[in-house]
């Protein structure tokens, strides 16, 4: 959960790349007021903040930081379990609201592009700002363990609608496919020093699942 101080810091942080105007303010309270969500579990203030950190160490890499920046205070904006409508519907956010703040149409286009790129985390080679993003959002498959633990247990939370039997089979199927890219992340400091952790933590969440499955007394606790 994010603490008090933090919250301070993502304020902060929003002032420091958007400005202090009125218009700014006012954006700034209506994707924060997005992000704070009571149906949320893990897209939350917590998940904005761990991936705006992320995009601080990876920043080298990126041709336009700022850009990437706004791409994550709207790309999960718009969160409501819907897959693909809730990036299209991000990247309108970010079309109608960034105007707001003096952006160009081209910066506004690019800001959208890079959300509407999260649907599949599958940047070109040569989309250095889309690299940054991916790999900054996913940069919470390579946490600790038991941080993987709590990543998972709320991504579970926000399909908690879902009946078992169907999440373990979606979920292992998006698990298999990462796996089974080349690649998770797609910036030099992602695959040094994050690609590793993230296999090993999926891998072995697909084993619990599959333990899961196997048992008759369904899901465990962690």
């Amino acid at each position: 959960m994010l603490n008090e101080e933090e919250g301070i810091l993502l304020e902060a942080s929003w002032e420091r790349l958007a400005g202090d105007s009125p218009q700014a303010r006012a954006v700034g309270r209506e994707l924060l007021t997005r992000w704070s969500e009571p149906h949320r579990r893990y897209h939350t203030l917590t998940h904005l903040w761990a991936t705006l950190r992320a995009v601080d160490i990876l920043a080298e890499e990126a041709v336009s930081p700022d850009l990437v920046r706004y791409a994550v205070w709207f790309h999960d904006a718009v969160y409501e379990t819907e897959p693909g409508l809730d990036e299209d519907r991000s990247a309108g956010l970010a079309r109608e609201l960034l105007p707001m703040l003096g952006l160009a149409p081209e910066r506004v286009g690019e800001v959208a592009r890079l959300v509407l790129m999260t649907r599949e985390h599958a940047p070109g080679p040569d989309d250095s700002d889309g690299q940054v993003l991916s790999d900054a959002d996913l940069s919470v498959l390579a946490g600790a363990p038991d941080e993987y633990l709590a990543y998972t247990a709320a991504v579970r939370a926000e399909y908690r609608r879902v009946p078992e039997e169907a999440f373990r089979e979606g979920r292992s199927r998006v698990l298999r496919g990462m796996l089974d890219a080349p690649q998770i992340f797609h910036t030099e400091f992602g695959r040094i020093h994050w690609e590793a952790r993230a296999r090993s933590n999926m891998l072995a969440e697909l084993d619990r699942l599959a333990a899961e499955a196997a048992s008759p007394d369904g899901p465990r606790s962690a």
